[in-house]
């Protein structure tokens, strides 16, 4: 069962890393993992909730933050050192064919990927916390998610199975934290 799992999550890496590349997603890929690209709008929605949401604005940041310290302890420091798998990126076997986007090869461990823990996470925070006050527009937050981790397959540093994983771990972790949010302080 696990072999088998282990060789569609091969096969589906190829897919997404060699057979779909192309010149727009070469140049679009590494860009969308970027974290400093979204700065920008970590910014706007920090100055859309205080200036909307004075009274709770203070926590909303701090639940935030505090679902994205967790997602990565959760997937970086827990996860990742207790269960070793090699990137793609490092992997001799895929030498002849394997697409590579970044200019270094992390050492660390592929499984689970942090950026989708951490995004799918927000996505997930943002969504519950958001949702009553923006309505279904939220969403997009995990199309946000879903691009960032996808193009870590593109650039050859994770498998798809360790972005399913870390996405998981993340939506459970901004689940909790957007619904403990949500009992306890609330937008207005």
């Amino acid at each position: 069962m696990i072999r088998a799992i282990l060789h569609y999550d091969h096969q589906l890496f190829r897919l997404i890393n060699s057979r779909w590349s192309n010149d727009f997603f070469d140049w679009l890929m590494p860009w969308m993992r970027n974290s400093g690209l979204w700065y920008p709008l970590y910014l706007f929605l920090v100055l859309l909730v205080a200036v909307n949401s004075r009274k709770n604005a203070f926590w909303w940041l701090i639940f935030g933050a505090g679902t994205a310290i967790l997602t990565d302890f959760v997937s970086s420091s827990l996860v990742k050192e207790n269960f070793w798998r090699l990137r793609p990126c490092n992997n001799a076997d895929y030498s002849g064919w394997i697409h590579i986007l970044v200019g270094y090869r992390p050492q660390s461990s592929s499984f689970t990927s942090s950026h989708a823990a951490n995004h799918f996470g927000l996505a997930m925070f943002l969504f519950l916390t958001l949702k009553k006050r923006f309505g279904n527009w939220v969403s997009l937050f995990f199309l946000w998610a879903l691009l960032i981790s996808l193009a870590q397959v593109y650039v050859g540093v994770h498998y798809p199975l360790d972005i399913t994983a870390g996405a998981m771990i993340g939506i459970l972790i901004g689940y909790l934290s957007g619904r403990s949010f949500n009992r306890t302080y609330e937008l207005t």
